[in-house]
């Protein structure tokens, strides 16, 4: 695609819905990372749990959301994105508000796995509208992921101070950050409801093509790898610190989250010019390597802690390479009337978040060698499912 420089003066141009969202997505993002990369440290220090349980309990958050997405996104589709997500982003301010103040251990697990179903209300029907509000060919995503890394800038940095203060302060904070979000909803629902087309069809069922879709299915069998690989980070990856380092392991983890979040905003000139430049085969095998090379620093980190931080450089790059290509797969595949059906359909590759932490809990349990060796291959599972789309032709930052 020719490029002109209108395209390239476009990428920083919102309107005024695509604004919203991203004030929304951004508000998301720092509720996420306040909270939830710190759950496996705080039922380590609440629980009996085991590695193993710990990760079915985190993992078991995107799991639900990811079975639950189908029908969340079937929803939207049928009665509208913007009221789903508004009973999501309350549900996720009552949830967060319940466990500043629950001390015991079943009721801190159940409200940890309340907030799968919160996700499952807000994810679909947020990426729906950011794919009917894009004015780009998928470029709203990219700005999603920049989302992502400036709230897990803020983030970890929140819940890295109030995570030894009190339970109450350490959940208190990302209801804050969803109570805003929702409040953003709330006043701007009416101009985003009109960016929906309502679907009335009730003959068929639109699951039942999305899952003849085989690029859909490829997009969402790479995204279950990604995540399985970068759930990690979440789980398995701070215990394994936690065995070296101690209580200083929390400041060190959260250090290393705001690393990665900011070299991720400094990463995408360099990524993008990539994109730009090498053919997919080779770009994915990139983004493997980086992550496969980051997996073995990390284990040599606990010799020395310089290499945790060269760690976090080779994994942002993977990151920034692999993480993004999902969601702007789904955006050109479905159609306005059912954007919801497929991004909750897409949802299915939170599966590796469920997955990653308890297999990576079991193989961390096993030996480190048996886990690090074992990770740094799985990521590779997803090269011959993101060949199966083509180089995408987006304009100047979007690809």
């Amino acid at each position: 695609m020719t490029e002109t420089p209108v395209q390239r003066r476009s990428l920083w141009r919102f309107s005024r819905d695509e604004r919203t969202l991203v004030l929304g997505s951004l508000l998301n993002s720092m509720a996420f990372f306040a909270a939830l990369p710190f759950a496996a440290l705080y039922l380590a220090d609440r629980t009996e749990l085991s590695a193993a349980g710990i990760g079915a309990v985190v993992g078991g958050i995107p799991m639900i959301a990811a079975f639950g997405g189908l029908l969340s996104g079937m929803v939207a589709d049928r009665f509208g994105a913007v009221r789903l997500m508004r009973l999501g982003l309350l549900l996720n301010v009552v949830v967060y508000g319940a466990l500043a103040f629950v001390a015991a251990p079943a009721a801190v697990v159940m409200l940890f796995l309340s907030l799968g179903l919160a996700r499952t209300m807000v994810e679909p029907s947020m990426k729906k509208l950011l794919s009917l509000a894009d004015t780009g060919d998928g470029r709203i995503f990219r700005i999603r992921y920049i989302t992502l890394c400036m709230g897990a800038i803020v983030g970890p940095a929140v819940g890295g101070v109030l995570y030894h203060a009190s339970p109450a302060a350490f959940f208190l904070a990302p209801a804050a950050f969803f109570a805003l979000y929702l409040v953003v909803v709330l006043v701007r629902g009416g101009e985003l409801c009109r960016l929906e087309t309502v679907s009335t069809i009730t003959a068929s069922v639109p699951w039942t093509s999305a899952l003849r879709d085989p690029l859909l299915m490829a997009a969402i069998g790479a995204g279950t790898v990604v995540f399985l690989v970068m759930a990690q980070m979440d789980t398995s990856i701070p215990l394994y610190m936690k065995s070296t380092y101690g209580d200083s392991t929390e400041y060190l983890f959260a250090s290393l989250l705001v690393v990665n979040a900011a070299l991720a905003l400094l990463v995408q000139p360099p990524v993008i010019w990539l994109s730009e430049r090498l053919a997919r085969g080779p770009l994915v095998l990139l983004g493997c390597v980086f992550f496969s090379v980051a997996f073995v620093c990390i284990w040599l980190g606990t010799t020395n802690v310089v290499l945790l931080y060269v760690a976090i450089v080779f994994w942002t790059l993977g990151e920034a390479i692999l993480l993004p290509l999902p969601d702007i797969a789904v955006h050109s595949l479905a159609t306005d009337d059912r954007k919801g059906t497929y991004f909750g359909l897409s949802e299915l590759r939170y599966l590796g978040f469920f997955v990653g932490p308890v297999m990576g809990g079991v193989l961390l349990d096993l030996s480190a060698a048996a886990y690090f060796a074992t990770m740094a291959a799985v990521v590779f599972l997803c090269v011959p499912l993101l060949l199966r789309f083509p180089k995408p032709d987006l304009p100047v930052g979007n690809n």
